[in-house]
This record gives C-alpha cells, sequence and structure tokens, in this order.
C-alpha cells in the first residue's frame, strides 16, 4: 500500500482490464455488443481519467523520490516485487496515458466499424501496459509492461489498420522485439550482479565501470529502437500509415516516450559513467535525425508520413537534452516529451477527420478546406504551429529549454539543434497551405463536412492542454524540478567519483 493506504497506482493500472473482462462477455447481436463495447471503454477508460487526477492533486513536487509507493511480495526467492510508485519524472506520463485513451475510444466511435469489440478490448489492455510500465518500480515487472505493450498494438495496426498492414505490424514487432532482447539480457546481468531488481535501489547502485560500457548498449539497443532514434526509426513511418488514426495518435503519444523515459530511469541513473562516454555519440545520432529525417519530410506526399518523420525529429531533440546532463536540457526534454505527445496525437487526429470523409492522405489531393472546414481549419492551424514551436504554445517551451541545455554542452550541438525549428517550420507550412489554403477546385470537396460536435469533443482537451502548457509551463516544470535536479547531482557525483578513482588507480 502506498503512504496514504490506498493503492491508487493500482487502480488507475488495472482497471482497463476490468472493463476488457465486461467486453468479453457482453452478448447479443453485433450491433448493440458494438455500441455497447464503445461505451463500455468511454466510460471505463474516463473513469480511469479521473482517478488518476488523484495523482496531480496529491503528489508532493517538492519530494524528489517515489510516491504512492505500493510494494507486494511476488516472487520473493528471486528477490521480485509487484512495487509501484511514481516520481517528478514519471507522474505526468501516466496522466498522459489516461488523457489520450478516452479521446482514442471516442475518436474511432464511427470509423471503426469491424470487430469493435476486439478493438476496444486491445485498448484497454495497452492503457494498462502503458500506465504499468510508467508506474513499475521492479525491473522484472517494467520489462513485462513494457513487452507487453507490443501484443495490443501489433493487433491494432495488424488487424485495423491499411492495406499494408500486416507487413507494418510485423516490421514494428519485429524491431522493437529484437532490442528489447538485449535489454532483457541486461536484466538478468544487472540482477546477478546487484541481488535485486528494485529500480530505487538499482539507481544507486555503483556497477562496475567496464561493466556499465555495455549495459549501455544493451538498453540503447532497446530504447533507440522505441524512441525511435536514427537509424533504426524506419519501422515508424510505415507504422503510423498503416495504423488507424487511433493507433496513431497512442503511437507518438505515448509508445515513442517509451524510449526516452528508459534512458531517464535507467541509462543516466544506474550507468552515469558509460552515459557521459557515450553521450557524443548520442548528439550525433540525434543531430543526424533532426536534419535528416526533417529533409525526408519536406518530400512526403502522405500527410500521415509527414506528421511521422516530423515525430523522429521532434524526438531527436528530446534525446539530446536528456544527454547534456542539466537541468535545462532535462527539464526541456520532459516538457517536449509531453508537448509531442499532445500536439502529434492532435495532428494525426486532424489527419484521420479528412480521411474519414475522403479516404485518401495524399496531399495533392486536397486544398481550399478553409471555405468548407472553417473551424477544422483553425484546428488544424493551432495544433500546427505548435509543432514549429511558436511561442505561446507547447512546443515552444520545451524546445527552447533543451537548446540552452544544448548550448551549455557545446556551441555546435545547439545550432544543429535548432535546424530542427527552422525545418519544422518549413514542412508544417508547406503541409498546412497545400491542405487548407488555395482555391477549391474539386468538386468531392464542395460537399465535405466540418467537424462534428463529437469531434470537437475529442479536439478540445488537446486544444486547452496545448494553450496551457505554452502560457503557463511551470505548472507542469514544477512537478519534475525536484526529481530531475537529483538526477543531475547523482549524475555529478557519479562522475566526479569516477574520475577520482581513476586518478588514484592511475
Amino acid at each position: 500500500m502506498n503512504q496514504m493506504g490506498f493503492p491508487l497506482l493500482s487502480l488507475v493500472t488495472w482497471m482497463p482490464l476490468v472493463g476488457g473482462v465486461v467486453i468479453m462477455f457482453l452478448r447479443g447481436e453485433a450491433a448493440v455488443v458494438a455500441a455497447q463495447s464503445r461505451l463500455v471503454a468511454l466510460v471505463t477508460s474516463t473513469i480511469v481519467f479521473l482517478l488518476s487526477l488523484g495523482l496531480w492533486f496529491g503528489f508532493n513536487s517538492a519530494d524528489p523520490g517515489f510516491q504512492f509507493v505500493e510494494q507486494v511480495p511476488w516472487l520473493p526467492q528471486w528477490g521480485i516485487t509487484y512495487k509501484m510508485g511514481v516520481d517528478g519524472i514519471s507522474v505526468l506520463f501516466v496522466l498522459l496515458s489516461t488523457v489520450l485513451t478516452p479521446i482514442c475510444v471516442l475518436a474511432s466511435w464511427e470509423s471503426i466499424t469491424s470487430r469493435v469489440r476486439e478493438y476496444m478490448l486491445s485498448f484497454l489492455v495497452l492503457e494498462t501496459m502503458m500506465v504499468g510500465m510508467f508506474c513499475a518500480l521492479d525491473f522484472f515487472v517494467f520489462y513485462m509492461f513494457f513487452e507487453g505493450v507490443l501484443l495490443p498494438m501489433y493487433l491494432i495496426i495488424g488487424v485495423w489498420g491499411g492495406p499494408r498492414r500486416v507487413y507494418a505490424a510485423v516490421k514494428f514487432f519485429l524491431y522493437t522485439l529484437a532490442g528489447s532482447v538485449l535489454m532483457l539480457l541486461a536484466l538478468l546481468a544487472v540482477w546477478l550482479v546487484a541481488g535485486t531488481t528494485d529500480i530505487p535501489t538499482l539507481m544507486h547502485y555503483s556497477f562496475p565501470v567496464g561493466m556499465q560500457d555495455w549495459l549501455f548498449f544493451a538498453f540503447l539497443a532497446s530504447f533507440a529502437v522505441k524512441v525511435p532514434m536514427w537509424p533504426v526509426h524506419t519501422w515508424l513511418p510505415d507504422a503510423h500509415v498503416e495504423a488507424p488514426t487511433a493507433g496513431s495518435v497512442i503511437l507518438a503519444g505515448v509508445l515513442l516516450k517509451m524510449g526516452a523515459y528508459g534512458f531517464l530511469r535507467f541509462s543516466l541513473p544506474m550507468l552515469p559513467v558509460a552515459s557521459a562516454t557515450f553521450a557524443p555519440l548520442i548528439f550525433a545520432l540525434s543531430v543526424v535525425a533532426v536534419v535528416y529525417t526533417s529533409f525526408v519530410a519536406l518530400a512526403q506526399q502522405d500527410m500521415k508520413k509527414l506528421i511521422a518523420y516530423s515525430s523522429v525529429a521532434h524526438m531527436g531533440v528530446v534525446t539530446i537534452g536528456i544527454f547534456t546532463f542539466n537541468v535545462q536540457g532535462i527539464s526541456g526534454a520532459l516538457l517536449q516529451m509531453l508537448s509531442h505527445g499532445i500536439v502529434s496525437g492532435a495532428l494525426f487526429l486532424c489527419v484521420g477527420v479528412v480521411y474519414d470523409r475522403m479516404h485518401t492522405r495524399e496531399i495533392a489531393r486536397y486544398g481550399g478546406l478553409a471555405d468548407r472546414m472553417p473551424v477544422y481549419a483553425f484546428l488544424f492551424m493551432l495544433f500546427t504551429l505548435a509543432s514549429m514551436g511558436l511561442p505561446g504554445t507547447s512546443g515552444f517551451v520545451g524546445e527552447f529549454l533543451v537548446l540552452v541545455g544544448a548550448f551549455e554542452v557545446n556551441f555546435w550541438l545547439a545550432l544543429f539543434g535548432s535546424l530542427g525549428m527552422i525545418l519544422g517550420t518549413a514542412y508544417m507550412l508547406y503541409l498546412y497551405r497545400r491542405v487548407i489554403f488555395g482555391a477549391l477546385t474539386r468538386a468531392d470537396l464542395r460537399s465535405i463536412k466540418d467537424v462534428s460536435p463529437r469531434e470537437v469533443m475529442v479536439f478540445a482537451p488537446l486544444v486547452v492542454i496545448t494553450l496551457w502548457m505554452g502560457v503557463y509551463p511551470l505548472s507542469f516544470t514544477g512537478f519534475w524540478e525536484a526529481s530531475v535536479h537529483a538526477l543531475v547531482m547523482h549524475q555529478q557525483a557519479a562522475l566526479a567519483g569516477a574520475v577520482k578513482l581513476a586518478g588514484v588507480v592511475h
């Protein structure tokens, strides 16, 4: 139990499965079961979100440690426990997961018409895995949730995706599974050396410097694929293009954050010396991702593929911030992760709105939508500007802090990192101009309808959060300030101890 005697994290983690069980036992005509499945999924995910608000209001931002901790013996003979808890780094990602899930359910209300029961069940299972991964404080439990995300996401892409859905789903599964096998070997090595899988204990365990190097690359193999970093990013455009709209929202909004979260939870605190040693490698890969994938995005004719490549570029900025090892860089990376989760999810929803009406994502097939869809044009404009990093939106503050942190490390790193904002402006304005402005010449666009009340309900919370984060970012950065400061101090102390030890040995 946690310090309040109420297992809030377990309730938020496992309640989606309760809704899933209810959906499994629904009986009746297909249309009735489909309608009931939608309703159960929406009600369940909404209740989970309301419960998760207890984390927002009950979290003590001055405490850098883990809160709402729950611990129950599970496999005591191997030192494995069911342990849950959140700190400033993880708490808002739990909320991000619980916010986006009901939005995805509502966004799929009309677009998913086949196997609706299984679709809604997959999303509820996916929510459990996402929330559990951010809450897990035992390495073994974390690995189970981390890998558990693969199965429902594989089904969402492979069953309800586009024409090449099977190829995209298999590619997604193989890429992520291959990297995770190496992390499993690292988990076994960590357990054999430290004698525990307790994450708070491992975060302060002094692993031998030689062992840190290969552990770092084992973690990198898994986390880099999830981010995804260049050159292991090629699964992402295919997965986004073929996934249903809600699948793309969760993929960009939450799943890409799992890799960056892994760096912050494992690589930096457990392997501080190796993280500092290989930071230049991470910077090089991140800069290539920012510049190269931005130019690739400029060349795209598919709206989803353009936004997918933009995600790789934005996550390149995140990994730059994480490995600056200073408060500004890491805080900016965390804020950029949250902002990207909201904004990229909203952009994929914008694509889904016109795809549901026209059944094409080819940019050249659109134009002049501002004449027929003014509300849609406004929403698309807001999220486009946020993706570009316009001041006053969520995208600005995170990128600015990352660049400040990068400037403290190296001027050229900050310079090349800033190219992402410049190129991002180019490809996002290119997309917006082609789709929204111009002459409305196509006959099939003249009867297109503006966003419906249901779609307004989907976008409304994302609009509020995007502006809230841009106008008052302190309400978010305050959550992790103490935890990030503690992480940076731990990193500096570990490096100072390693330098001192090397001097003594020499």
